[in-house]
């Protein structure tokens, strides 16, 4: 029986689409409407109307979100000390894979914060 678990390659980058979906549900809306450009924000949103879904859905997003970036964060923790292969070139491959990983894991969290600013505590400032 295979694992519901994703994989340790795999992770990172569910990771960052689920943190990415904070930017389309609130942070991108938030600075378009701010850089005047609420007209650009609307002809977006009439071709894409589904991008909708994002906004009116928030709390989901950022608890999925929010999970993925535990789960993540948990897997690059344990991660961290398990001993690569005994080959230099693999054992070099091992050690860049771990720090795109960190990376992109990085990454993930900057967006997530970012797109918590738009949604959460930017409002309380209007």
């Amino acid at each position: 029986m295979k694992s519901m678990i994703p994989s340790a390659r795999t992770l990172p980058w569910l990771t960052l689409f689920s943190s990415s979906s904070t930017l389309i549900c609130c942070a991108i809306p938030a600075l378009l409407v701010t850089l005047g450009a609420g007209a650009v924000l609307s002809s977006v949103i009439a071709v894409f109307p589904q991008l909708v879904w994002f906004s009116e859905h928030k709390l989901a997003v950022f608890l999925i979100a929010s999970f993925m970036l535990i789960l993540s964060g948990y897997w690059q923790w344990r991660a961290r000390s398990l001993p690569c292969p005994a080959d230099p070139q693999l054992a070099q491959t091992c050690r860049q894979a771990r720090r795109y990983s960190l990376i992109i894991y990085l990454t993930s969290v900057l967006i997530f914060l970012l797109g918590g600013f738009f949604a959460f505590i930017a409002p309380l400032f209007l």
